[in-house]
Order: structure tokens, then C-alpha cells, then sequence
């Protein structure tokens, strides 16, 4: 899976989802002007040591991007949408792109990709939900469609061990 951020303003957003791609297997595409370095120290700290681990490329502007992924499917994350996020099938090669923080994805865009521009529910008097909590719901969605192909399913306590299945189930009779 790809996300794409559309000019990201905040670095501590765009480091929370840093974090979030690489702890998923995904890369990040950030299309320029950023409202920061990428060196700022703020980037980093959200993103933590996981910064140095991040499949991350950056583009000119919107143009530069399609440019170098011409037959890319890109699902375009909006308020604006007709279609629900998950009411859709992403595939794993497909690029999710979010807008900027202030603004969203401009609507010179959106209107040439009305097909592939979808949403995440929520109630009318709510202008958005945070950028990373964004990314993070919908890209959830996209790989839980994939199975969670190369993801980790189950984990271990370190200090103790799980009850076995069986004697789980004898307790519940």
C-alpha cells in the first residue's frame, strides 16, 4: 500500500504517520510544499526511531507524482466524497492520498478523480477528523482487505503466557 499526503502542514502529523507506514509495510509519498523540513526535530520525534526505517519519497507537486506513477490507482481521501471508504476494494498497490490539515486535497483535483474520492463517516457538525487518525482508519480498512498479508496476527505477553484455547473455553461453559 501507498499513502500520499497532498502539501502536509504539520510535521507531528505527518511523523505520527511515518510511524504508522512503516509499522504497516507502507511507503509514504509526500507532495511539496510541506509546511516543514524533514529534518525538523518535531518530524522525527513523532515518527520516534522509526524515521530511519520509512520507504518515503517526495515530489514537486501533484504533477511530479503522476508523472512518476502514471497508471497508479489513487483513492483520494475527502470530506467531500460520495462514497464510503469502506464500501470500496483497495488493492495492494493502490495510493491513498490525504490533504493538507487546513484545506484537504484541492478540488481541482478531486473533480478529475471523482470516481476513486471517498470518506470517512462522521457526524455533520464535525469539519474533519485529525490527519493521522485519518490515515490510520482508512489504511486499517485497505489492509484488513488485504488479510493483513505481511502483517504480524497475533502477539505474546512478555512476563506471563496466554491461557491455552481449551481452557478458555472449559471456563466459559
Amino acid at each position: 500500500m501507498n499513502i500520499v499526503l497532498h502539501q502536509p502542514e504539520i510535521p507531528a502529523n505527518t511523523g505520527n504517520i511515518g510511524r504508522t507506514c512503516v509499522a504497516t509495510g507502507t511507503s509514504l509519498h509526500l507532495i511539496e510544499p510541506l509546511g516543514f523540513s524533514l529534518s525538523e526535530k518535531a518530524l522525527k520525534r513523532a515518527g520516534m526511531d522509526y524515521w530511519k526505517d520509512l520507504d518515503v519519497h517526495t515530489y514537486v507537486n501533484f504533477d511530479d507524482f503522476l508523472e512518476k506513477h502514471p497508471n497508479a490507482k489513487i483513492w483520494m481521501a475527502t470530506t467531500k466524497a460520495r462514497h464510503v471508504y469502506s464500501d470500496v476494494t483497495f488493492g495492494p498497490d493502490d495510493f491513498i492520498m490525504f490533504g493538507k490539515e487546513s484545506a484537504g486535497i484541492p478540488e481541482e483535483i478531486l473533480v478529475e478523480h471523482e470516481e476513486t474520492c471517498i470518506r470517512i463517516p462522521m457526524e455533520p457538525a464535525i469539519r474533519s477528523l485529525n490527519l493521522s487518525n485519518s490515515v490510520a482508519i482508512v489504511l486499517y480498512e485497505a489492509l484488513r482487505q488485504q488479510n493483513f498479508e505481511t502483517m504480524q496476527l497475533e502477539g505474546e505477553l512478555h512476563r506471563l503466557h496466554w491461557r491455552s484455547t481449551e481452557a478458555t473455553e472449559t471456563t466459559d461453559m
